[in-house]
């Protein structure tokens, strides 16, 4: 996982490469929501229709996940009907842009949440990414060099695409302190 601003990777060896953006809820020990920040979800469309035992392969390697720029502390109620937009530019030319809404999610985040929970602890918390209802179309696939832009309510997540190498670590990362409503993801 890499934070704002920094590089997101594709697989070499996948073809359609695509980024994904999700609302990430912000779960507390109790399993309660607490807040939000924006995620992009790299995956590899086509290892992943190959085969559905492929999808770990598909979404999970190194750097292939970005959120921030930071989380937004919110009650879920106010979640329901956020923008979802994404942007994919390539050369300083946009060639992907779509948008959608929170209230167009088939579940409820709450069952997500109690879903998630129900044979797993989480004593710090946890990060909880919804799913997508954008998925950019094989001419979009991502390369080296493309910035990706994807903004979740209030928050803007942007990040470029490095060559498919195992790149930086997400360095910084910490909760927001108590009573403190923004914290900067680096």
């Amino acid at each position: 996982m890499v934070g704002h601003g920094q590089p997101v990777r594709t697989r070499s060896d996948s073809n359609w490469n695509v980024p994904e953006p999700e609302l990430v809820l912000v779960v507390n020990q109790h399993l309660e929501i607490v807040g939000y920040t924006a995620g992009n979800d790299v995956s590899c469309r086509d290892i992943e229709g190959e085969n559905p035992l492929f999808l770990p392969q598909a979404k999970i390697y190194d750097d292939s996940c970005a959120i921030g720029p930071g989380i937004l502390i919110s009650e879920p109620d106010s979640l329901r009907d956020l923008p979802v937009e994404l942007s994919i530019e390539r050369d300083g030319v946009e060639i992907f842009n779509d948008s959608t809404r929170t209230s167009q999610m088939e579940r409820r985040f709450e069952e997500l949440v109690t879903y998630l929970g129900r044979e797993l602890d989480f004593p710090d918390g946890t990060l909880l990414m919804t799913g997508t209802g954008i998925v950019p179309p094989e001419e979009a696939s991502l390369r080296p060099g493309d910035r990706v832009r994807i903004v979740v309510g209030e928050l803007t997540l942007e990040n470029e695409v490095a060559s498919p190498e195992p790149g930086a670590r997400l360095s910084g990362w910490s909760f927001p302190y108590e009573g403190q409503r923004y914290r900067t993801i680096r």
